[in-house]
């Protein structure tokens, strides 16, 4: 399951002066990706949109000196999205996918470090994505499913007709030849590639891989070296959980790689490992540290640069192989990402210097770059943009033996002696993290919390036990108890936030999408506490959702079984079985082709509310699947979910 990562549209149901600012701060802000920094550290290049178009253009800026950021013209008919740039080894050259000219088709493109002589350089039909060159910069591989769609389970399910086993199309990897135009792919046809990376000597790959279907089998992928020559594939790693990001040693006699418990692809967290390239001597080189880690570079063979997500923040420490020690170089709260769905930070081929984009509840997003904890900012698109919510609260609280942590966001204005409604936003995953990101930069439900927070409310965002940013062991402490730990974090972290701020304890929201979309409908089947919810493509029943999502396997590692094998397991944590209990009135929200959480769990949802006589609606929105991509949705969706914590709690 996934969080709901687009940017959205103001709500139209807001007061003129609160959709004013919303349409300022969520409409107009410049927003920023798929960060790329050339090897050499003097370029930095990245896709850039806005919050209410899906166009997104290539740019590209000299990382010192006072040159403003270059478009990179690639010439197109019609509305243009790129994707993925990615540097040449030797900094010269940058390769970007773009749909230019081809409705939703992409192609590879590449440019001068100076953003001149675009150029096409494919003929594709299907999808691809993720660009990497070799590294004599002849080559350039790319993730290929051709003949067909792709994009994960995120995306809108297709019609499934037919016979459905037979419609596997797997994701390869496809080698580019850059001076003769060939075109070949190189993976066997019955594995599908999740990602990849080149040997130092370009004769192989490493990848995490498993069978097709590919939107399922992300959970029971194994690490495999690929011959390119003989294009036969070896398993070298069946892990225990789920693994990400793998990574050749520069001197080719080792693999790094980031094994978890992780619930969605594309967000990653877990523990550092390396492995030796034949397959043995695995190592544990995190355990026990109290983060997670969620991307890595291999800067030398006895040095690994990473990323991690510790509590509610984000770091980048270094780790020395020969004794496995960290060092932390810097540290803050912000959402820093190298690689997965949304990457937005990158470092050069020696690792000294960064390019990132930076951003907080307070600050908008801007690409910066630098040495790491020494970044200088190179843009200044949103500098006229301030925040019109209230202030971000690092929120701690202890429960059960655990130390819990959370963001809560104040009204934008809080008077002396008068007490505020407080919505509670879970976040989705389980597997993942509320990190401080601007409202409009990182998903609809930040955008919902600028909302509210701009119409009086309190926002409180834990991260409770399931979540990333403690350590396995935390990220793992609700397998085989969905909503039973995790909710009495929750509400131990209301308690925490009414002791310390002036909350009115009688009007108490919960809402959240996807896993946060479950955790809304089992709250108001655990408590009445809280006077109005929203539930956002959730899961109303664990026995009946095993049948009908299209990515079952990732409940496995979560339940400990199949539900054939264990039912109970998946019937205790089921909000259907108590559902008589719900008096909280409860708007039901969903995409009607979701893949991860079909629209018939939420339909049993609020068909039981209904018979009830519980106050509730359901919408379905036509053609969306569980990310939405339709703008005018987007809106609705905010509109929708606004107003309905306003008609209970106001």
């Amino acid at each position: 399951m996934k969080h709901l990562l687009l940017a959205c549209l103001f709500p139209m149901a807001l007061t003129a002066q609160t959709m004013q600012q919303l349409t300022e701060h969520l409409g107009k802000t410049v927003l920023y990706g798929d960060i790329a920094l050339s090897p050499d550290g003097k370029h930095v290049a990245w896709v850039q949109s806005t919050a209410v178009t899906t166009s997104k253009h290539t740019y590209i800026r000299e990382t010192s000196g006072s040159a403003s950021a270059a478009m990179v013209n690639i010439p197109r008919a019609g509305e243009r999205t790129d994707f993925d740039p990615a540097w040449a080894p030797d900094s010269k050259t940058l390769a970007v996918f773009s749909s230019a000219g081809e409705k939703e088709q992409r192609q590879l493109w590449t440019v001068n470090a100076d953003g001149s002589n675009p150029t096409k350089i494919t003929s594709l039909k299907g999808y691809a994505a993720r660009p990497h060159w070799s590294h004599d910069g002849k080559q350039i591989a790319f993730l290929y499913i051709e003949g067909a769609s792709g994009g994960g389970p995120l995306m809108a399910a297709p019609a499934t007709t037919g016979v459905i086993d037979r419609a596997i199309h797997n994701q390869r990897i496809a080698v580019f030849d850059v001076a003769s135009g060939q075109l070949r792919q190189v993976s066997p046809e019955n594995l599908h590639i999740y990602d990849y990376d080149w040997a130092p000597d370009d004769k192989m790959f490493v990848a995490t891989a498993a069978p097709g279907p590919g939107d399922n089998n992300w959970w029971i992928a194994q690490i495999y070296t690929i011959d390119i020559a003989k294009g036969n594939a070896a398993s070298i790693y069946k892990p225990s959980l789920q693994v990400a990001v793998t990574r050749w040693s520069p001197d080719g006699k080792s693999i790094a790689f980031i094994e978890g418990l992780m619930s969605d692809e594309g967000f990653h967290g877990g523990d550092l490992f390396t492995i030796a390239a034949d397959g043995r001597n695995v190592q544990n080189r995190t355990r026990g540290r109290k983060s997670s880690i969620s991307s890595l570079f291999c800067l030398a063979p006895d040095r690994i640069l990473f990323t991690e997500i510790v509590g509610g923040a984000s770091a980048i420490s270094e780790l020395a192989l020969a004794n496995n020690s960290v060092r932390t170089i810097w540290k803050g709260a912000e959402h820093l990402y190298a690689f997965g769905n949304f990457p937005n930070f990158a470092v050069s081929k020696d690792g000294k210097f960064a390019g990132a984009e930076r951003s907080s509840f307070e600050t908008p997003p801007e690409i910066w770059a630098g040495p790491i904890g020494d970044w200088h900012q190179l843009t200044g698109n949103n500098s006229g943009l301030t925040a019109s919510w209230g202030k971000a609260d690092n929120l701690e609280w202890t429960n059960e033996g655990f130390n819990i942590q959370g963001w809560l966001l104040s009204p934008a204005k809080v008077e002396s002696g008068k007490k505020y409604p407080l919505v509670v936003l879970i976040h989705g995953g389980p597997s993942s993290a509320e990190i401080p990101d601007w409202p409009a930069s990182f998903g609809m439900s930040r955008a919902i919390i600028a909302a509210l927070s701009s119409r009086g409310y309190y926002a409180l965002m834990p991260n409770p036990r399931g979540s990333y940013g403690q350590g396995e062991d935390f990220t793992r402490a609700n397998v085989k108890d969905f909503g039973g730990g995790d909710l009495r974090d929750m509400l131990a972290g209301v308690d925490a936030a009414i002791k310390k701020h002036p909350i009115d304890s009688a009007r108490l929201g919960v809402t959240g999408w996807s896993y946060g979309g479950f955790m809304t409908m089992w709250t108001v089947t655990q408590t009445n506490r809280f006077r109005a919810a929203v539930a956002g493509a959730g899961i109303a029943n664990w026995q009946s959702y095993y049948g009908q999502n299209l990515i079952d396997q990732w409940m496995i590692p979560f339940f400990g079984a199949s539900v054939y094998d264990d039912p109970a397991v998946y019937e205790k944590s089921s909000p259907i079985h108590f559902i008589t209990n719900v008096k909280t009135p409860t708007l039901v929200i969903v995409g009607e082709r979701d893949a991860e959480c079909p629209a018939s769990q939420s339909y049993e949802f609020w068909h039981a509310l209904k018979t009830l006589g519980v106050p509730t609606q359901l919408i379905i929105y036509p053609g969306e699947g569980h990310l939405f991509i339709k703008p005018d949705n987007q809106a609705d969706r905010m509109d929708k979910t606004v107003g309905w914590f306003d008609k209970y709690l106001r």
